[in-house]
């Protein structure tokens, strides 16, 4: 790989390192977040308490209750307000992270690309003419950019895995209801999770283990992996390239590696059923809201053509689905590996509906490879596995079984140990890192 210049990460900084870095992410945030628009608010995060977290600076998707501001829900003005703090706020100041803003999103969290007609697009930090990935398009592009060290995001189909992909940033989608949705918005409760963005994995086990302890679940002797063949035989020639790469690294640290057959395409089709159900009844009330962009509207109306028993009996099949997938794919392997998404992160006019150049099977791609993990509630770590040659970041997904978010974040820190595709500076602000 072409030397990068690089930044750290929060678990790299020393002790006499750390007392600075709230007040540069500060800085970063009003100077690059801005120029990104990626921040939908800024914070004075006062004197942060004591704890494993003790000034951690992050920012939270802007559909996240700060009891601060009110949210916008990425919406033309707030929709709801300030109200108290979300629960996943409380437990973070508890351990002292310090919240220094609310990040952008997409309207509703119901658009995977980064396209936002109401508030304008964040910008990808790598390449302004790339998308930045969606809804949690502003957590992930304040991360890459050093705006700040984490970011809590919302991962309905893919939300924080895909903007993980295009900004080049490390992050997890827990298992279903493993952290609660409390005062965060809700799009489609059977599958909303809340995720989190940092620059690497060790650094989101340092926050999991703030929230959650040292989870006793570990993998037993070497860790074991499946590579789902058909999710690379799917996908773009230089994205199964790189992240092949990826698994290489892997594979020389000790880990066993194996391929299966098949895809969990009746998963992906359940996932669909339920999160366009779910969505039109979340949001019937703003169908006919002005302050909801059209095209939003009508997405959420195609919801309305599920009837309650295709509904019900998506949701239905769901307990029986994770466990074949368990049984036929993981078997005795720890995680399944697969591409983030099957395609390069594609630019803008690609994914805009009121563009000419628009391609809705570009678009629908784009999460072809993560919402059936939302469906089956299992838990994922999206990490980045190198550069595309347009110099366009790329993410290999690793998918474990129920409540093993301990082990896919020890996979993720052997790889990034090896390899610092994560902690590289974007190239479209990197003369802003040093200002």
């Amino acid at each position: 790989m072409t030397a990068r210049s690089t930044l750290p990460d929060w678990s790299s900084l020393a002790e006499r390192d750390r007392a600075g870095a709230l007040e540069q992410c500060r800085d970063r945030l009003s100077r690059i977040g801005r120029k990104l628009n990626a921040v939908a608010a800024e914070m004075d995060p006062g004197a942060c308490g004591h704890g494993p977290l003790a000034g951690l600076p992050y920012v939270a998707k802007d559909m996240i209750a700060t009891g601060v501001t009110a949210p916008n829900w990425g919406c033309s003005e707030p929709l709801q307000s300030a109200g108290n703090a979300a629960s996943i706020i409380e437990s973070l100041s508890g351990a002292g992270a310090c919240l220094i803003g609310a990040a952008e999103m997409t309207e509703l969290a119901y658009e995977p690309s980064g396209i936002n007609g109401a508030r304008g697009n964040v910008l990808n930090p790598w390449n302004f003419d790339f998308i930045p990935g969606g809804s949690s398009s502003g957590s992930a592009a304040l991360v890459a950019s050093g705006c700040c060290y984490a970011a809590l995001g919302s991962d309905t189909g893919g939300s924080v895995r895909i903007p993980a992909h295009c900004c080049g940033v490390t992050a997890l989608k827990p298992t279903w209801g493993r952290i609660a949705v409390e005062g965060a918005m809700p799009l489609a409760p059977s599958l909303d999770t809340i995720g989190v963005l940092a620059r690497s994995a060790a650094d989101i086990e340092q926050i999991w283990g703030a929230l959650f302890g040292r989870d006793a679940a570990q993998a037993a002797g070497s860790p074991s992996a499946v590579v789902l063949e058909d999710a690379f035989r799917e996908s773009d020639a230089e994205i199964a390239g790189l992240c092949r790469n990826a698994i290489g690294v892997l594979s020389k640290l000790g880990m066993r590696i194996e391929g299966r057959t098949g895809f969990p395409d009746e998963a992906d089709q359940h996932c669909l059923i339920v999160m366009q159900a779910e969505a039109a009844r979340t949001h019937s009330a703003r169908m006919d809201d002005i302050r909801v962009n059209a095209v939003l509207r009508k997405r959420l109306r195609k919801g309305l053509s599920i009837d309650d028993k295709a509904y019900a009996e998506s949701l239905a099949a769901r307990e029986k689905l994770r466990a074949d997938f368990c049984s036929h794919y993981l078997r005795d392997a720890v995680v399944a590996l697969l591409p983030v998404m099957p395609v390069r992160t594609p630019r803008f006019a690609e994914t805009d509906p009121s563009s000419p150049e628009f391609k809705a099977r570009t678009l629908y791609a784009l999460s072809r490879f993560t919402r059936f993990v939302n469906y089956l509630g299992l838990p994922a770590l999206a990490v980045p596995a190198g550069f595309d040659s347009r110099g366009m970041p790329v993410g290999l997904q690793m998918v474990g079984r129920p409540d093993s978010e301990a082990v896919l974040l020890g996979i993720g820190k052997m790889l990034q140990a090896e390899t610092n595709w994560h902690g590289c500076v974007p190239a479209a602000i990197a003369s802003d890192i040093t200002a």
